[in-house]
């Protein structure tokens, strides 16, 4: 009789938290991460610590990631307007006595030194998930007015600040879900055109609007800068223009095979600004050259379409929403980092996924990554 008390192994009463684990998008992960990994221990080798540092963070998001695989998604939905609603509060507190750095105002002191907008990338499209699942089957005008409401709020909080580059990552997140949701093509196809009619009249009146003196209405000062630097590097080669101009050299250097593991000269002679953070995939280009971004745009976009898949497989509405936005969160990353870099974006400070230096955005992509696990374990165990 004894035997039928007997507890099981450790290895078999831990194996139920394993048992689901989607593997192709995990080994999509690891190949990410071990390329970040590579890149960083070049660019970082004499910016202090950053290697070792790179590598805690990405076990700290790691470990994230494991825990919330663990969550069932139904679970996730309970936490949905709790957590938007201390994101938009801690917004609030920012904007009131928030911790100001280089003139923008976006930290928090609560013991700790905080980034409450980080909070919203992952708040934002739960939020609108949980009320999309509330609205199936009667979804209305007055329902996507309301969600674009929620949205806008914080949005409009995180530009006070001003973070350009974070706003774009939240609205991104916002928009997918509203689009994945059912938004009609009537609605989508205006702004777009609108927004395009307004590049082109930005690109034909360049010299212009760029003139000295001259100021753009809702832009604060330094994005009117960014966007005229990026349509002429040439305009302040030596000052707002420097990081595209040595971000496009560094790339174009690297030719086809690169230059080799440790032997980027643009990187290690300095020239390249923010090597380990928002312009490391200049570093990553320069030593690997046109065949490593092949194999690297090949990892993001087989780690995108494993999300999309995911999401279509998914077995409710909010599921489904919130896996679809949370891969459009790493797509967002990953094309406007690269575009950035190479000079077909403005530099808004955006991260290249698990490549890029950065404890906050680790923790974020390592969130995201146990979500697209959890829904994915969620609709495993239901067809089992």
């Amino acid at each position: 009789m004894s035997a039928v008390f007997d507890k099981p192994p450790l290895w078999r009463r831990a194996k139920p938290l394993f048992t689901g684990f989607d593997v192709p998008l995990a080994i999509a992960v690891l190949l990410l991460a071990a390329a970040g990994l590579l890149t960083m221990y070049s660019s970082g080798y004499d910016h202090g610590s950053r290697f070792i540092d790179h590598g805690r963070n990405m076990l700290i998001a790691a470990t994230i990631m494991f825990i919330v695989a663990q969550v069932p998604p139904q679970r996730l939905a309970q936490f949905a307007v709790p957590l938007y609603t201390i994101g938009v509060a801690l917004l609030i507190a920012v904007a009131i006595f928030g911790i100001t750095k280089k003139g923008a105002r976006r930290w928090l002191n609560i013991g700790i030194v905080i980034q409450p907008s980080e909070i919203l990338k992952i708040a934002m499209p739960l939020m609108l998930a949980w009320w999309f699942q509330r609205r199936e089957g009667q979804l209305r005008s007055l329902d996507f007015s309301m969600a674009s409401v929620l949205l806008l709020v914080p949005i409009a909080l995180i530009m006070k600040q001003p973070d350009l580059g974070t706003s774009l990552l939240v609205l991104a997140a916002g928009l997918s879900v509203i689009f994945f949701a059912g938004l009609s093509w009537k609605l989508i196809l205006p702004p777009v055109i609108l927004g395009l009619t307004g590049i082109a009249l930005l690109v034909v009146f360049e010299p212009t609007l760029c003139a000295d003196g001259m100021r753009w209405p809702v832009l604060h000062d330094y994005q009117q800068q960014r966007i005229c630097t990026l349509l002429d590097p040439t305009r302040d080669p030596l000052g707002k223009g420097f990081h595209i101009i040595q971000g496009m050299i560094a790339i174009g250097s690297g030719g086809v095979t690169g230059k080799g593991f440790m032997q980027g000269t643009q990187t290690h002679l300095e020239f390249i600004p923010e090597r380990t953070t928002d312009f490391i995939f200049a570093a990553y280009s320069e030593e690997f050259g046109l065949a490593g971004n092949l194999l690297l745009l090949l990892g993001f976009t087989f780690l995108i379409l494993r999300g999309l898949v995911i999401a279509m497989d998914a077995p409710t509405l909010f599921s489904r929403l919130l896996a679809g936005s949370v891969t459009m969160i790493f797509f967002t990353y990953a094309f406007v980092n690269m575009g950035m870099v190479s000079g077909i974006l403005p530099v808004v400070g955006v991260p290249l996924p698990f490549i890029s230096y950065g404890g906050t955005a680790m923790v974020t992509l390592g969130m995201a990554i146990g979500i697209l696990m959890s829904i994915s374990k969620s609709r495993q165990l239901l067809q089992s």
